[in-house]
């Protein structure tokens, strides 16, 4: 078969695509930003990846998620997204675990075999613990921050967490952070206040999303982590 890195080996020749295949990511969270991320990494060459999230596929998932069909509702999201990197790139190391990241499941977790390590969980405690390690570990880490009730893609931004503003779940990060004495995360977030979710039947209703924003916030995250690894400077 036709090396499927050509293109992207004339974009940043051979020894740089060389790194990628050699670098070991690992991504929390496959959901809507982060299973864009993974098939941008997956389709870049990286060479070991290891997946978490505990949660199987849904029908409410099919709108933004790119691993949701049909087809692959109520199947773990690390299986599917495991299946769907291989078809990709066969000859990734995929380490797939159905895990839900938190202080109680810590000691599974050695972050110091990693090149990068990718943020794209919802749940906050875990967020801040993941900065916490990753820094204690000194491995690059990039934190996705809120994407639901967003509708403006364009207004996506990298930046370090102490210095974004407007979104709700940076707030709460820098707060947090900031009490443990983490210097700093590099986090993917946007200056658009977020739209208030409409409500149905009277019931609080759950994070409204769109496919674009999500996927561009995870085709972000995956740019800089490539970019990272070969050491292309922004």
């Amino acid at each position: 078969m036709e090396n499927y890195l050509t293109r992207l080996e004339m974009l940043y020749g051979k020894e740089k695509v060389g790194i990628l295949k050699r670098s070991r990511v690992a991504v929390f969270g496959v959901g809507g930003v982060g299973g864009y991320a993974v098939e941008a990494l997956a389709r870049s060459g990286i060479g070991s990846l290891d997946i978490f999230d505990n949660d199987t596929v849904s029908v409410s998932n099919i709108n933004r998620q790119i691993i949701a069909t049909s087809e692959t509702v109520g199947k773990l999201k690390t299986e599917v997204e495991r299946e769907r990197i291989l078809i990709i790139n066969p000859g990734c190391t995929v380490n797939a675990q159905p895990v839900f990241f938190a202080p109680d499941t810590l000691e599974l977790f050695n972050f110091s075999q990693y090149d990068y390590v990718v943020d794209a969980i919802d749940f906050v405690t875990g967020k801040i613990l993941l900065a916490v390690e990753c820094e204690k570990a000194g491995v690059p880490i990039i934190s996705a921050m809120g994407a639901g009730n967003k509708k403006r893609p364009e207004l996506l931004e990298i930046a370090d967490v102490y210095q974004t503003s407007v979104c709700p779940l940076a707030r709460v990060m820098r707060r947090e952070l900031k009490k443990r004495g983490v210097k700093g995360l590099t986090v993917v977030y946007s200056k658009e206040p977020p739209s208030a979710p409409l409500f149905s039947d009277g019931e609080k209703a759950p994070p409204a999303s769109s496919c674009f924003v999500p996927a561009c916030a995870g085709m972000i995250i995956a740019g800089k982590v490539i970019n990272d690894l070969v050491g292309e400077k922004y």
